[in-house]
């Protein structure tokens, strides 16, 4: 199973510990690619993961000053936050210098970071952001012999825009697809979009792609792919992988009508969003049955494989913030689900794993949920987890524990790794000793072991009888009990180590005590 754990280098390695609301950098401080160690990156790997997503390291429009060091400075009046947002890309082929120990070395940096990476058995993903520029885009990095972006590459409008002290003539089409000379404060205001009508843009967009190719980077998390022609993707990505066969690309797509249209263009996984992680978030917060879950899977079953799953992302409010869950233990029987249901990948956000509440006003977008990717800050729960782990709570470290087990597991046990599944909540729906509002349960089945997964969302513990009908036992192969005489079977708890003993039958339900916000992966070898 692919495991995508996604980081934000300017905040995961920070030990400054300055928290300055929109503070610069020379007080708050920026994490470094040297923060990840050989060391970081192994927990990284031990907890479970196959993959890091390094957000962020393409240089970005900034409000930090670099022109002692021969970058350009950019107007603050089209600078989200004083850090500034990774994805208003300045220079693609440069990278961000609030990174480096050594900003003149800065890419050699970034080049070591990815061996190192590989030398610890993890796989490099990192963004490419291809719809849309900062305002102030230019090139100081441009390897020689390629070409820079220039007027035919952009949309131009008749008048001038006007943001702040910062003009702009011609003026260009914002990111967010806004073909105005004005546009609003809601808007990807700081940021222009690319014309894909012009096939110059196919060939520098496909050339990007290529620079860091050939750097070793194994994948590509590619910003706002649907607003980006599915032809040039189609174009893109069998150009790169002419060159480079292993080659990933993880799309955000958020319209379900189009993704089998990107993935036959090229993607090897996309986001579930709009089905998946808006469901499991719903049945969370009390706002959807848990049997919902159902329906999305179904929804996605022909393209089960290139679905990636998450519960958190840097656009998303985090589980344990106000405005979600409150508390990150609720998260835990969603990412039961997410880890264990299917074969598919599932991707973490820093700081998940210990239940981070992203309820800081850090500075440009506020107190709001989420853990801020415009300014610079030193994330709590991530300062304990990497460098004084003796400072993180019980919740903190149990949180870990299990994130790190659902990974693992995952990783390991051949039945979920590889095993056929199972869904048991059409035969659970309208049962008497099951909650299918608040209860979730499958199995997996590999050779000759099977696990019977249970995920709980309820906020008290549950005693419940999960039905397993004849057909599981027809699919599934496993051996007929004779006459009314279940299969009785060792099972142990992966999630808690507890050995129990389950009785099988399709005639009556499995009985299992289940921990509020939790789950059961009862794992038995027929």
């Amino acid at each position: 199973m692919i495991a995508i754990y996604q980081v934000l280098p300017r905040l995961f390695g920070n030990r400054t510990a300055n928290n300055v609301q929109g503070g610069q950098l020379s007080e708050c401080g920026s994490g470094k690619f040297s923060d990840f160690s050989t060391a970081v990156l192994d927990h990284i790997r031990e907890m479970g993961f196959t993959h890091v997503w390094y957000t962020g390291v393409i240089r970005h429009a900034t409000q930090t000053d670099y022109t002692a060091h021969g970058i350009p400075r950019q107007s603050p009046d089209v600078v989200k936050g004083v850090a500034g947002s990774p994805y208003a890309i300045a220079d693609y082929y440069d990278v961000d210098p609030d990174l480096a120990t050594d900003i003149a070395g800065r890419m050699g940096e970034w080049e070591a970071l990815i061996e190192r990476t590989h030398r610890a058995g993890l796989k490099v993903v990192m963004d490419f952001v291809p719809n849309h520029v900062a305002r102030e885009y230019r090139s100081v990095c441009l390897p020689e012999g390629t070409k820079d972006l220039s007027d035919e590459n952009f949309y131009l409008l008749d008048g001038e825009v006007r943001i702040g002290n910062y003009a702009e003539k011609p003026a260009r089409a914002t990111g967010n697809n806004v073909f105005s000379c004005q546009p609003s404060t809601g808007d990807w205001y700081e940021t222009v979009k690319l014309n894909y009508d012009h096939h110059d843009t196919w060939d520098k967009m496909t050339a990007i792609l290529l620079f860091w190719s050939q750097k070793g980077v194994d994948a590509f998390r590619c910003d706002m792919a649907e607003m980006v022609p599915s032809s040039f993707w189609r174009y893109a990505t069998a150009a790169v992988r002419k060159a480079f066969p292993d080659i990933d690309f993880i799309g955000e797509v958020y319209n379900p009508f189009l993704y089998r249209e990107y993935i036959a263009s090229g993607f090897t996984y996309l986001y579930d969003k709009v089905g998946m992680y808006d469901c499991l978030r719903d049945v969370v917060c009390k706002r959807r049955p848990a049997s919902d879950i159902t329906c999305q899977w179904q929804a996605t079953d022909d393209i089960r494989q290139h679905m990636l799953y998450f519960l958190e992302n840097h656009d998303e409010q985090r589980i344990a913030s106000d405005f979600f869950a409150g508390d990150g233990r609720k998260g835990v029987p969603a990412a039961i689900i997410s880890v264990l249901m299917q074969t598919n990948p599932f991707m973490l956000y820093m700081g998940q794993e210990y239940g981070e509440r992203g309820m800081d006003a850090e500075g440009f977008s506020g107190k709001d949920g989420r853990t801020t990717i415009f300014d610079y800050w030193t994330v709590g729960s991530l300062l304990r987890g990497l460098y004084d782990r003796s400072q993180l709570s019980e919740e903190e470290r149990s949180l870990e524990q299990t994130y790190s087990l659902l990974l693992n597991i995952a990783q390991k046990e051949p039945a979920a790794r590889e095993g056929t599944f199972f869904d048991l909540m059409y035969v659970n729906l309208d049962s008497q000793t099951f909650d299918a509002s608040r209860q979730y349960a499958f199995l997996r089945k590999s050779g000759n072991e099977m696990l019977l997964v249970v995920a709980n969302f309820s906020d008290s513990e549950v005693r419940c009888g999960i039905n397993i009908p004849q057909h599981a036992f027809d699919y599934l192969g496993i051996a007929q009990p004779h006459g009314d005489t279940p299969i009785e079977v060792e099972a142990t708890d992966l999630l808690s180590q507890e050995k129990t003993v389950l009785r099988l039958s399709p005639i009556q339900p499995v009985e299992a005590v289940v921990p509020a916000h939790g789950g059961r992966v009862y794992k038995v070898v027929l």
